[in-house]
Parts: structure tokens; sequence; C-alpha cells
């Protein structure tokens, strides 16, 4: 199976000042098409970076990304933003709706800007994804005026609101309550069976058990990778 994911001896480094920062090292990963990926260590050990790596929203030092088919680090802003929009779904620790729109507006917003569907299709999309999220019944209400379990949820059924094959959630479960964590990770369970790729990064180890493979960086390199024996 050709990998959804492909990283190549990539190293990505940040100036500080006159000095080079480096914060991954030789980064060599192949993630499959249906995996779900939890990727685990230290803060400030290079997670949130290797996400940013893997949607655009940063460019490699060194090395080879290619992603759902597209090379990254030879794409300009532009074709990155127009990819990113059409391919990536991304999933925030602290959700990211727009406070002035209601959810359902925040999940139509996506398809208006990629214009990957018709106009007349979108309203309908946004609704089942909300009934996907069990949120139907929310659909009129300002950010403001739900929980932050139910502002996450919305904020997963925004990332799927174009389709992407990969879904990337950075700490989705850090603002919640360890029941409203449980049911936002299951929800991303049931993508991941519905063949979504997902990779996310978390602290808590027990629900990086419970995704299908599991990842350890530490010191800005990969330090341990297998499969945690659950099927996707």
């Amino acid at each position: 199976m050709t990998p959804i994911i492909t990283l190549k001896n990539v190293y990505k480094a940040y100036l500080n000042g006159q000095v080079s920062q480096p914060v991954l090292h030789d980064i060599n990963l192949d993630i499959s098409p249906g995996e779900f990926v939890a990727i685990v260590g230290p803060s400030g050990n290079g997670k949130s970076t290797l996400l940013n790596l893997l949607t655009g929203i940063d460019r490699p030092s060194q090395g080879r990304i290619d992603v759902c088919g597209s090379p990254l680090h030879t794409l300009k802003e532009e074709q990155l933003s127009i990819w990113r929009g059409a391919n990536v779904g991304i999933v925030f620790q602290f959700f990211q709706l727009l406070p002035s729109l209601n959810l359902l507006q925040n999940i139509i917003l996506p398809m208006d800007f990629i214009a990957k569907k018709p106009k007349r299709e979108r309203l309908e999309r946004a609704r089942y994804l909300l009934d996907l999220v069990g949120l139907s019944d929310q659909a009129q209400q300002l950010p403001s005026q739900v929980s932050g379990g139910q502002q996450q949820r919305a904020a997963i059924a925004r990332a799927l609101a174009n389709d992407p094959q990969l879904i990337v959630a950075d700490e989705p479960t850090g603002n919640l309550d360890e029941a409203t964590a449980d049911a936002v990770f299951d929800l991303f369970s049931h993508l991941s069976g519905q063949g979504k790729t997902l990779v996310m990064v978390t602290h808590n180890e027990a629900l990086a058990q419970s995704a299908s493979r599991r990842i350890a960086i530490h010191s800005g390199r990969i330090r341990d990778d297998q499969s945690t024996g659950l099927i996707p």
C-alpha cells in the first residue's frame, strides 16, 4: 500500500537570534492510509513541529515530505493553502472556532473557501457533520454558548468539511475532562474505522495506547515506533 505520508531525512531548525536551534533530527517515517497514529513525548521535543510539517504550516530545513500525493517541500505558500484546505482537516487544542459564527456557519466556511463541493450541497453536508458528532440540535448556537467538549466536536466536524484524506490533531483532548476526552477519542476511532487517516499528538498515554500505532519522540528524534495491536 502506498503511504499517505512519507518523510525522508527531515531536519528542522529555527533561528534564535544568530543561532540555529535544531528541533527535529533525521526523521524518516511512513504512514499508511487508514492508520490511527498517536505521537507522544515530553513537551518541547518536536511533536507539534512535526504536525506543522505534515500540514504544510511549516517547512523542513532539509529533507522531503510527501503527503496525500503532494511534495510539500516544493510547494509555494498559495499552493500549500489550497492543498491543505482540500486534503487535511486540522483539530486544535483550543478549538479555534470563529466566535461570531454559529456552529453550522463554522462548518460551512471551509467549504466556501475551497469550493470543492457545489454550493447547493454545503448546507446539507454541514448538517450531516453536526449530526455525526452529536450536535444537530446545537447548529444555531455560537461557540460561546456551548461547552468545551461540544466546541471540540464542532471543530472535528469543521475538520471533516471538505472530506479530507488526513485528519491531524494537536492535543485535541488537552482542555477536556476525562469523560469528554474519551468521547472525542471514540469519535476519532470511529472516523479511523471509516478509513480516515488520523495523526494525533497527545500527552495522554492511555489514549495513545488506544490508537493503532504509537510513535514516541524525544529530543527531536523518533525513539520508538510500534503497533499497539489494535485494528483501526
